[in-house]
């Protein structure tokens, strides 16, 4: 009997630990491919400290091909074109057709610079999203040095990515301050959230009181319900919405340095296929995580489509996190392995939330459960340890994967510290549904 393929887009922090996964749960059953555009990881969490020259990205990196052969993965790094579900195909852009039985779909987002004019690292405004960015942003930084001024952090409308924003300010801060620079460069964080510590999950714990008194602590203003229109060269435009969808005020934010945030969509190989994705190019998955139209795909992490909390005035994603992320990889090991047994699938990914957010001294760190409210679990502090806490979680995820190790950490957390069941009960009715 012929091995059913599993094919796994994408190589970051979702599609790596489900390459592993997959193979551990699945075992020999299946033959496992992973297909990605490049041949190295990234740790992405620690792009901020990156853009600040407090790490290298040789020290966040994994080349993978060595990784993936130990581990039985086949590994093919050729970046996917498109995906053709009717026909169970890739396209890859050497040409190649490659087939799949089964397809896991972990591309993370595309980066919607493009929707702003002015906005990115094309325009005047630096990112952390890439390493690649978080090094051009570094250099950026270094210039800055030379003759300070004002700073302008945030996210745009549309963004579903805040804790990043929220790091790199107080980062900034912190070094600023440690070189006795801070007093030369102002700073304002323009994000289009409804209020301080929404970040797209309407708030966890106190965050917005945690926030705001870090942030007044700190001496940075800010703009929410804000929506950038444009950008120019050391200058951004930024209207500030009201309750009522009007324009409260307008502001013109000049910037010596500026690294905003953009909004996600989905990637250009699966936006626009009929079925599978929402208008912005997420794929769309029931509580399994699989497509309802194409039940042999599976999607997890940044690429998929979740609603939002509830209406603000400036549009505001919801974050994916770690944990959830995780929690999507085993449900889905788990139910490919029972469908390739002749078994229905049954686990659910656990909807919870835990963030370390690091302030380069201290940081901020919550716990969500689930992680759209309401909650059984809504806790929130702040500490030093939280700084310490983020690098021991740097060090011990790149070990991981360096190691292939499928190992789950933020599992183990939920079981330790929330007391949350691993997966759902297959009985137990699902709190998500995603929606266009």
């Amino acid at each position: 009997m012929n091995r059913p393929t599993i094919v796994i887009i994408g190589a970051g922090l979702g599609g790596a630990i489900a390459a592993f996964d997959i193979r551990h749960v699945v075992g020999d059953r299946a033959r496992v491919v992973m297909v990605s555009k490049g041949d190295v990881f990234h740790f992405t969490p620690s792009n901020p400290w990156v853009a600040v020259r407090w790490r290298t990205r040789d020290a966040i990196e994994v080349r993978l091909p060595d990784v993936m052969r130990r581990k039985g993965v086949e590994f093919i790094n050729v970046p996917a074109t498109r995906i053709r579900p009717d026909e169970n195909e890739i396209d890859l852009s050497d040409g190649r057709a490659l087939h799949y039985d089964y397809l896991v779909i972990a591309t993370g987002p595309d980066l919607a610079f493009d929707e702003i004019p002015g906005l990115g690292p094309e325009g005047h405004t630096v990112s952390i999203c890439h390493v690649d960015h978080a090094v051009e942003a570094a250099a950026a930084f270094d210039a800055f040095m030379e003759a300070p001024g004002p700073i302008v952090v945030g996210a745009v409308q549309g963004a579903s990515c805040f804790g990043p924003a929220y790091e790199f300010v107080m980062i900034l801060d912190t070094e600023l301050r440690r070189r006795k620079l801070r007093d030369r460069a102002p700073m304002t964080f323009v994000t289009s959230e409804p209020y301080i510590g929404h970040l797209g999950l309407d708030g966890v714990g106190d965050t917005k009181g945690l926030l705001e008194s870090e942030m007044r602590q700190r001496h940075i203003k800010w703009i929410t319900n804000a929506r950038v229109t444009s950008v120019d060269a050391g200058m951004m435009h930024v209207e500030e919405v009201a309750q009522d969808g009007s324009v409260k005020a307008s502001h013109d934010l000049p910037f010596s340095y500026s690294m905003m945030l953009p909004a996600f969509r989905g990637v250009e190989a699966i936006r626009g296929v009929e079925g599978l994705t929402n208008p912005r190019g997420f794929v769309l998955v029931d509580k399994h995580q699989r497509n309802p139209t194409w039940p042999d795909i599976f999607a997890l992490g940044v690429c998929i489509a979740i609603p939002p909390t509830g209406p603000t005035p400036v549009p505001v994603g919801v974050p994916k996190t770690g944990f959830m992320i995780e929690s999507m990889v085993t449900a889905i090991s788990i139910n490919l392995r029972d469908i390739i047994d002749g078994k229905p699938p049954t686990a659910e990914a656990s909807w919870n939330a835990i963030c370390l957010a690091d302030f380069g001294d201290e940081g901020v760190a919550f716990i969500a459960q689930p992680q759209i409210p309401p909650r059984n679990i809504n806790w929130a502090a702040r500490g030093r340890w939280v700084h310490a806490a983020k690098a021991a979680f740097e060090r011990y995820f790149l070990h991981k994967v360096r190691r292939g190790q499928a190992e789950p950490l933020y599992e183990k957390l939920a079981l330790s510290l929330l007391g949350a069941p691993k997966l759902r009960s297959p009985a137990a009715p699902s709190s998500q549904e995603t929606t266009p």
